[in-house]
């Protein structure tokens, strides 16, 4: 018991460290966009604003979604790295359960575990926000969050509403961070 107690201490101490947004206790069950059409979600959307996540480094994040014809998505998701160059990678989801079809799971490698990919909220058109969240033992979780939009910018009133859906879904949103959607001409 005590080499867990280790390991656990070290990985919060980690998980700190790359500002990751972890907490005690299990994730909390949001609820997620009703009669949510996958299909009307393909294309690209752009960060607006995230919870810290140590895999993204750059700016001018984006995610382009395309459906397959096995019914799964492609995803690939890209930045622009502080060098000039762009970062990207390819992964797949899927709707877990046909009867929560807001309800994903994503996979960049395969052998490792999808990752949560819930979308609470999307009008298809402008905004949508999304939900990830993975318990560890039952004694703590790490979630991550994003705002998403069809174009670099988003209003104000929007983004509000946003932080209202995810602060009574109990997100700290004091934590989102604004991405950087500037010079990033090169990406298209």
């Amino acid at each position: 018991m005590k080499a867990f107690q280790v390991l656990f201490v070290l990985y919060l101490a980690a998980a700190a460290a790359e500002g990751q947004s972890f907490h005690l206790g299990v994730c909390p069950r949001p609820s997620v966009q009703e009669d949510f059409n996958v299909t009307k979600y393909m294309g690209t959307w752009y960060e607006i604003e995230r919870l810290p996540a140590a895999f993204e480094k750059g700016k001018c994040n984006q995610a382009t979604y395309s459906l397959l014809t096995d019914g799964t998505v492609n995803v690939r998701n890209a930045e622009l790295l502080s060098n000039g160059k762009i970062s990207s990678i390819e992964g797949t989801a899927k709707v877990k359960d046909t009867s929560q079809p807001a309800i994903l799971g994503v996979s960049f490698f395969k052998g490792v575990p999808d990752a949560p990919y819930w979308v609470l909220s999307t009008d298809y058109q402008s905004y949508a926000l999304v939900y990830s969240c993975s318990d560890y033992f039952g004694l703590f979780h790490v979630d991550f969050a994003w705002i998403l939009a069809r174009t670099r910018v988003l209003t104000d009133a929007v983004i509000i509403q946003l932080h209202d859906k995810l602060a009574a879904a109990g997100v700290n949103i004091n934590r989102l961070t604004v991405t950087n959607q500037s010079g990033c001409d090169i990406m298209t």
